[in-house]
């Protein structure tokens, strides 16, 4: 279960991850590439290069939280940007568990007085 809290950044690393790297693998990656502290309490979103498998890393409570799901079938969507470090909040977030593409969807045509 992922805590949220208002205060917390979301950051999506746009570059493919070895699913392999658990708690101290994915902090250092989060240092290292994302240029953030693991430990701030942000949360840090890693996709691997098939995108069938996410992994999601906060720090709540003194340790390390980790949460994933792995795909059975379908790909998690690629997020368009021109960086690597790409700032989402948690609607976004979870359109990008849940598989939805929030970047493609129109606004539907309202009537206006």
């Amino acid at each position: 279960m992922l805590i949220h809290a208002a205060q917390q950044q979301i950051w999506l690393y746009a570059q493919p991850v070895d699913m392999r790297k658990q708690f101290d693998g994915l902090a250092v990656l989060a240092q290292s590439q994302l240029r953030a502290q693991a430990s701030s309490g942000d949360v840090f979103v890693f996709v691997n290069r098939k995108r069938t498998q996410i992994k999601i890393l906060y720090y709540d409570s003194g340790g390390y939280c980790l949460w994933s799901k792995r795909l059975e079938k379908g790909r998690f969507h690629h997020v368009l940007s021109d960086s690597d470090k790409i700032g989402l909040n948690w609607t976004q977030l979870h359109c990008l568990i849940d598989g939805i593409n929030w970047q493609k969807m129109q606004k539907n045509k309202r009537f206006r007085r």
